[in-house]
């Protein structure tokens, strides 16, 4: 059980209720930080958007289910990643797919708080700059443990205990993994920072 109350998970047990107000605020609150971990999870803007709204769509339908024994920010961000290790198991089956088969289901999403185009294009604020790209290159070069890793580190929400239980790993495990994505990371800005050369191979 949780030693600190967690105002999100209050919500959600609202939400396990039927409150679809508190629904929109969780919405409201965790959309850019989902939207922007499924981005840089995926690297494909459209079919991020789609998954991203796909994650709400699960929280929502989940709601029945759901139970406080975590953070829900954890809890959330345990289902993104699902999602997201799903979306490229698929792209490896069926390369040339989209995730549109999942439109007709948003329709159950109440009041589809989350088509706001100009959050959802939040990323351009984000990624902007050379180095900016080159770091979003690095980090898609990264073994997907490490790169989900390093991104969850980016939510301050997070400690090393909830993204170790996000990614199904001890926390020794997950110190490691973050050190040696921190340090491939490091290692491929390096040339970059030192000379304004960017290694064309991974």
């Amino acid at each position: 059980m949780l030693s600190q109350p967690d105002p999100d998970a209050v919500l959600m047990l609202r939400v396990k209720r039927g409150d679809r107000a508190a629904f929109a605020e969780l919405v409201e609150k965790y959309k850019q930080p989902v939207m922007n971990f499924v981005y840089r999870s995926l690297r494909d803007e459209t079919e991020a958007e789609d998954l991203a709204q796909n994650v709400f769509l699960q929280v929502y339908k989940s709601r029945a289910r759901y139970e406080r024994t975590a953070k829900f920010s954890t809890w959330l961000f345990t289902i993104a990643r699902n999602l997201c290790l799903n979306e490229i198991r698929r792209r490896s089956r069926h390369p040339a797919e989209s995730l549109e088969a999942t439109h007709a289901e948003h329709d159950d999403l109440p009041s589809r708080q989350y088509e706001d185009k100009k959050v959802l294009l939040a990323t351009d604020n984000v990624l902007h700059g050379e180095l900016a790209d080159k770091i979003e290159q690095a980090l898609a070069a990264l073994p997907e443990l490490q790169r989900s890793a390093i991104l969850l580190c980016r939510q301050d929400e997070l400690s090393y205990e909830e993204i170790a239980e996000v990614l199904g790993c001890s926390l020794s495990a997950t110190k490691s993994i973050i050190h040696r994505g921190r340090e491939t990371l490091k290692e491929k800005l390096k040339p970059y920072l030192r000379s304004g050369d960017w290694p064309t191979s991974p």
